[in-house]
């Protein structure tokens, strides 16, 4: 499911949409936001994790996870 919202957005973003998409390299601007949206929504969940961490102290349990966690290249 998804929605529909209307978002203003300065020209220079707007412009940099367009030229990515007509690049072939999205197929529209929709997946461009979606994408970076996404990427953010992690980001954002990682921070807080990390604070969580910050705060509780590291998870002996976890420790082997968070390892093989950080070898993992992120996605472009």
């Amino acid at each position: 499911m998804s929605k529909q919202i209307a978002v203003r957005l300065p020209d220079d973003l707007v412009d940099f949409l367009d030229e990515v998409v007509a690049s072939g390299r999205f197929e529209s601007r929709a997946v461009v936001v979606t994408r970076e949206l996404r990427r953010f929504q992690r980001r954002v969940a990682a921070e807080r994790d990390a604070e969580i961490y910050r705060t509780l102290g590291e998870d002996p349990e976890l420790a082997g996870l968070a390892e093989y966690a950080a070898r993992i290249p992120l996605e472009d």
